[in-house]
């Protein structure tokens, strides 16, 4: 993990002139780079160039390893809370018996409240393509079995010999009922409180 690493401190800055910012955020002004140092130690800091491009020079004191280990407790903070949504694919085609489409839906929905998108897609064999409009009422009736847990992100496109789908989850929304409950709990909370 490279943390910061572009960041030149102490004694890597070789400018002559360094803009200087104290640890509360106050700007020091323009001083040679030495006297910035040497404030550095005194306060038990390190000068840390933050603007590097910029003539004079921008530097901030600051305790380094504190700033290092904040930041990869960050970037384990963003990764933790992140989700990767898996596209999954169901395949049909425009001949499809009823309990197919049923096993094929069931596991469509599963997929779905997983968090995750599927694609349907049909291959149409042969003479199939010319009547492609069956193929649009096998997934208007698949995209109806799912319509619980699913939206429809993509309607079906018909891509060469393949028509697609894409159906994503619907986002978890809370009805009237659930949200004017929550409402009336918090309230009713700090009253509570206080007669106690």
């Amino acid at each position: 993990m490279d943390i910061a690493n572009d960041l030149m401190i102490n004694e890597e800055i070789r400018e002559r002139e360094v803009r200087l910012i104290d640890e509360t955020g106050v700007q020091l002004g323009v001083m040679p780079t030495q006297r910035a140092l040497a404030l550095a130690e005194e306060r038990s800091l390190d000068l840390v160039a933050i603007q590097a491009n910029v003539r004079p020079m921008v530097c901030k004191l600051m305790d380094y390893d504190k700033y290092r280990y904040e930041q990869s407790r960050r970037e384990r903070e963003n990764r933790k809370n992140q989700r990767v949504v898996e596209i999954k694919e169901v395949q049909l085609s425009a001949t499809i018996a009823e309990n197919d489409v049923q096993t094929k839906a069931k596991a469509a929905i599963r997929f779905l409240e997983n968090g995750d998108k599927v694609r349907v897609s049909i291959r149409f064999r042969g003479r199939q393509i010319t009547h492609s409009e069956i193929g649009v009422k096998v997934m208007q009736d698949f995209a109806q079995r799912c319509a619980e847990v699913s939206v429809v992100e993509r309607r079906p496109v018909l891509d060469g010999r393949n028509m697609i789908m894409i159906l994503a989850p619907k986002a978890a929304k809370a009805s009237f009922a659930e949200k004017k409950a929550a409402r009336e709990k918090a309230a009713s909370a700090p009253q509570q409180e206080a007669q106690e």
